[in-house]
């Protein structure tokens, strides 16, 4: 039963990081539009604050645990940064759209996505209609995409319980430190997410309240990534040096070519490209989370 307890409450947390993602969209019930000076700003927090998650949470706990900078800590954040790596690769051949998703195949037979950018690998048309089978394929998308943030909150909470393990006690839970932690730095990391799928239902006339839902809708395999991650490493506790690895490895890797460029390209047209607003993001959201990451 108490294993029981402890899934429920971890996928609790990782329904509260769903929510968050929610907030990305409250300010279009005040104005028409988020400046791109903000929209970078927040790309810019967005990074620093995984960064600052991933090196001094993640990677200080996995050493901590392992004894060390050991084999399973470093093939973890291989692993990491190769499951962004082929998720990207599985996901630039899949397109949702309200038309036909594949045109013929120019090298080697394989279908293509048509040209268009789509931020999150999915057309906001398809987000906007809610058509229940485009709706089950955008999750499943949207679960790979997400998974890696479920996995580091359900990673963060393999002390969750344990005798003499400490933390700070939360509805009788002694919930550990890293998992306050990385809870609050994935819910704050997944405002600009819900902010940046927004924007182009705004261009759609889609209701405020409907943002929300499918703001929130697109980080809901977030907190069943952090279930099955914190079952793995409580009933395999020799690989949780792994575990950890794996969350930091492929958050850092998701920053590097996608928060980044994300940002970049939301700044093209500020002076100096956006580059002091994302620098001065990144800054903001190391500043905020180191101090919580040394508790």
């Amino acid at each position: 039963m108490a294993l029981l307890e402890s899934l429920a409450f971890v996928f609790v947390a990782g329904l509260i990081t769903a929510l968050a993602t929610g907030i990305g969209a409250l300010p279009f019930f005040l104005v028409d539009d988020v400046s791109d000076r903000w929209n970078v700003a927040l790309w810019g927090l967005a990074s620093g604050i995984m960064v600052a998650a991933s090196g001094f949470g993640l990677i200080d706990e996995g050493m901590a645990e392992a004894g060390g900078l050991t084999v399973k800590l470093l093939l973890g954040l291989l692993a990491g940064v190769v499951l962004v790596v082929v998720a990207d690769e599985v996901l630039s051949y899949v397109n949702v759209s309200d038309h036909a998703d594949t045109e013929p195949a120019t090298d080697g037979g394989h279908p293509h996505a048509h040209e268009e950018d789509h931020d999150h690998h999915v057309d906001p048309q398809a987000l906007a209609e809610g058509n229940l089978k485009k709706m089950v394929l955008i999750l499943g998308i949207l679960t790979v995409h997400s998974f890696p943030e479920g996995v580091a909150v359900g990673v963060s909470f393999a002390e969750l319980g344990l005798e003499g393990a400490g933390g700070v006690s939360i509805l009788g839970f002694a919930v550990p430190v890293l998992a306050v932690f990385m809870t609050l730095a994935i819910s704050i990391h997944n405002i600009p997410e819900g902010l940046a799928i927004s924007i182009p239902l705004r261009s759609l006339d889609v209701s405020e309240w409907r943002m929300v839902g499918l703001a929130v809708f697109s980080s809901l395999p977030q907190p069943i990534g952090a279930v099955i991650a914190f079952y793995f490493v409580r009933v395999a506790r020799e690989w949780l040096p792994f575990g950890f690895g794996f969350a930091a490895g492929a958050m850092v890797f998701l920053v590097l070519t996608e928060f980044i460029p994300e940002a970049l390209e939301s700044g093209v047209d500020l002076r100096w490209n956006g580059y002091p607003e994302l620098a001065a993001g990144v800054s903001v959201g190391v500043a905020v989370m180191v101090p919580l990451a040394m508790i």
